[in-house]
């Protein structure tokens, strides 16, 4: 059963920052087509402010049925129109991809890994990662460098196998929340705004390869 116009879509963003992936938002399907859903800007019911969604963003998404069941499915903003009212596109579901149980779309894992950070041309930093997921990473670096959130960067981050493999892997990130810690240190909230589906591969695959090591300990 898929959603259908004029339905409902609860939204949640498969956020790095813990406090923006519990928040919930609504939204109505307004056109679909074979490959998409259109769906009108999501607005979060508690504070009733709209969201704004970047192309790539992973969403979990579930929409009611007559009996009150849940039909939950992962998607990602596609792009935008903007005919009478402004239309987010996101892909459309297979019937077989849609479950009766939540699901997120990325495994994060805590991961001490070197990345370099191009804030500007001026401003370019070695930072270490917290932890490390599909959708985005969290670092930390000193507290003095001047950041700020919803500023996009260019990074490179090293990631070791257990092969001995090591893999440079380029990203643009949005910093979405920074943090200042009592070490003095800042620890931010970045995600993937730019990445190759082959690069997020390689990320998912240190991530699977970490939490083998957890299982084992």
């Amino acid at each position: 059963m898929l959603p259908k116009v004029n339905q409902i879509l609860h939204i949640q963003i498969n956020s790095i920052d813990e406090e923006e992936a519990k928040q919930e938002y609504k939204s109505r399907i307004a056109d679909q087509d074979d490959n998409s859903i259109f769906m009108e800007i999501p607005i979060n019911e508690k504070t009733g402010r709209l969201k704004k969604l970047y192309i790539g963003d992973e969403l979990s998404a579930y929409f009611i049925l007559d009996g009150g069941v849940k039909n939950y499915f992962t998607t990602s903003v596609l792009g935008f129109t903007d005919d009478v009212i402004r239309l987010i596109q996101i892909r459309k579901p297979t019937p077989e991809t849609i479950t009766k149980i939540q699901r997120r779309s990325f495994l994060r894992v805590p991961a001490e890994l070197e990345m370099a950070v191009k804030y500007s041309d001026q401003l370019q930093f070695i930072a270490v990662t917290d932890d490390v997921g599909g959708g985005g990473i969290s670092f930390l670096c000193d507290g003095y460098i001047p950041l700020a959130a919803q500023q996009m960067v260019s990074c490179w981050l090293l990631a070791n196998y257990k092969n001995g493999q090591i893999e440079h892997i380029p990203f643009k990130g949005e910093m979405v929340r920074i943090k200042m810690l009592e070490s003095g240190r800042q620890q931010v909230m970045m995600r993937f705004a730019e990445i190759t589906d082959r690069d997020r591969q390689k990320i998912i695959r240190y991530c699977f390869e970490r939490q083998l090591e957890f299982r084992k300990m």
